[in-house]
């Protein structure tokens, strides 16, 4: 691995205003790493070399004259979730085959401005929808961590498991990422990286291929707690394209790295000690108890009585609201056409070809869920227990409660295909499934590892619109665990 690609954002943020390197140099080592890595992690489905290269030349420019953004001349991954205006934006699914937006998401047209270069889309589910990249349409991602003593793969974690991958392994310096209900935290946990799920609204959805719409949030992933309250102060913004996004100012979340938490008090609930969890998992959480505590964190007992419901009544929410949004993909407008002998025949020989196994089940149950005779004993129930789920958080707020400590997943990575049944694939998010049925801000941190040698993560919730204080709170976590790397093997 080239020096270069060892440094974390906020390290070629300041190499690079000093001038000590330039974006060009950078973006050529990422791009380097990309060749000799990507065979074997198949992180990216696409790379962007000749646009890496101009975008680098540009920031080059900027930062000579000093006019460089926030981001100047800084190489990041793109999920392919992320329209990008010109370049292939496939959500991972045959049935957007060949689709080259002519449009930008804003999130992405935000780190342009700031000058971001783009070195590639990334891998991920089909649609978002998994739990392991298993399901994408161009083969399934690679964990760069593995198990000691052993050379089988592993999986880096869905649905954002390129990002996480790529942002491990060293083949960007931090990636864009969406969370429906858990694709953020959860491949962040399982690849030892840091992964922020942000308030519902503090990001823009427009122009990201869109799963679930009340669920979705973008978010980054990084190495480092700096670098990702680095990148999400750039991807946050307020947008008229998206009635949901909330005018509210982007903090500088940078300021609350290495704040205080003394005098905090962390709610640890009870619901997620739940049958199943490995030990490694319970002493991690332990182990964060006992850090925070140290830094001077009050932690408090909490109840959340309504997560056993979280999970059910997620695999409701967001199949039927994925029924909806995928309704548009038809072979009329754009990606796969397959022709019929009518334009019923061909709609359903489009969408037979186009979409994997996983959507087409998630389509089926959220048509089912929504049909006449079913949508109150379904859909309306699973909403009324959503509202629940939120309640439960904002009573623990009210209470005075800064932030819930609690593990991001259940177990650390496993190997593809180890889940031969949905329900236990879905049992992967039951960590972190009630932050979007409440909307609210989640980050998961790397805080160690278990008796295999492979990461393990924390996640800290926190109250709407307080990134800062999962900031503060993340970066004594790090601080007291360590950084994590994979040992090279790709």
């Amino acid at each position: 691995m080239s020096e270069l690609t060892n440094l974390t954002l906020a390290e070629a943020r300041d190499k690079l205003s000093a001038r000590d390197i330039s974006a060009s140099e950078l973006t050529g080592a990422f791009l380097d790493a990309i060749a000799a890595g990507n065979p074997a992690l198949n992180a990216y489905v696409a790379v962007t070399g000749d646009e890496a290269r101009a975008m680098a030349a540009r920031s080059d420019e900027k930062l000579a004259n000093g006019t460089g953004g926030a981001l100047e001349g800084i190489p990041l991954g793109i999920k392919d979730l992320f329209a990008t205006r010109g370049v292939h934006t496939q959500a991972c699914s045959n049935i957007l085959k060949d689709f080259k937006p002519h449009y930008e998401s804003t999130v992405t047209a935000n780190l342009w401005a700031d000058g971001a270069v783009m070195l590639g889309k990334l891998n991920m589910d089909e649609f978002a929808m998994g739990s392991s990249n298993e399901t994408s349409c161009h083969g399934k991602a690679i964990n760069p961590w593995r198990r000691k003593d052993s050379d089988q793969a592993l999986v880096p974690g869905g649905s954002s498991g390129g990002s996480a991958a790529a942002v491990a392994a060293g083949l960007c310096l931090g990636a864009t990422a969406t969370d429906t209900g858990g694709s953020i935290r959860q491949p962040a946990a399982l690849t030892g990286t840091v992964g922020m799920k942000p308030t519902y609204g503090r990001c823009s959805r427009w122009g990201v291929v869109a799963y679930a719409s009340s669920l979705d949030q973008a978010g980054p992933i990084t190495r480092t707690v700096r670098d990702n309250a680095i990148l999400l102060r750039s991807m946050a913004s307020v947008d008229p394209k998206d009635t949901t996004s909330v005018d509210r100012p982007v903090p500088d979340y940078e300021a609350a790295v290495g704040r205080s938490v003394k005098g905090l008090k962390i709610g640890i609930p009870a619901e997620y000690r739940v049958e199943g969890m490995q030990g490694a998992v319970d002493s991690l959480w332990q182990q964060g108890i006992a850090w925070l505590k140290d830094a001077g964190a009050e932690i408090v007992e909490i109840s959340l009585p309504h997560t056993k419901y979280a999970l059910p009544a997620y695999y409701i929410v967001a199949p039927a609201e994925a029924s909806s949004n995928l309704a548009r993909y038809d072979g009329v407008r754009y990606g796969l056409r397959v022709d019929g002998t009518d334009i019923a025949d061909m709609y359903e020989n489009t969408r037979a070809a186009g979409f994997g196994t996983e959507v087409k089940r998630r389509v089926l149950i959220g048509t089912y869920v929504l049909s006449a005779g079913y949508y109150d004993a379904y859909y309306l129930k699973a909403q009324k227990v959503r509202t629940l789920i939120k309640r439960d958080f904002d009573l623990a707020f009210q209470a005075g409660v800064d932030a819930i400590l609690a593990p991001a997943t259940p177990d650390a990575a496993f190997a593809p295909g180890e889940f031969s049944d949905p329900v236990s694939m879905y049992l992967n998010d039951i960590f972190t499934v009630t932050v979007n049925m409440a909307g609210l801000p989640s980050l998961a941190v790397p805080a160690g590892v278990n008796g295999d040698g492979l990461p393990l993560g924390l996640q800290l919730i926190g109250r709407p619109f307080d990134e800062e204080t999962l900031y503060s709170l993340g970066s004594t976590i790090e601080q007291a665990a360590g950084r994590f790397e994979p040992t090279r093997w790709w």
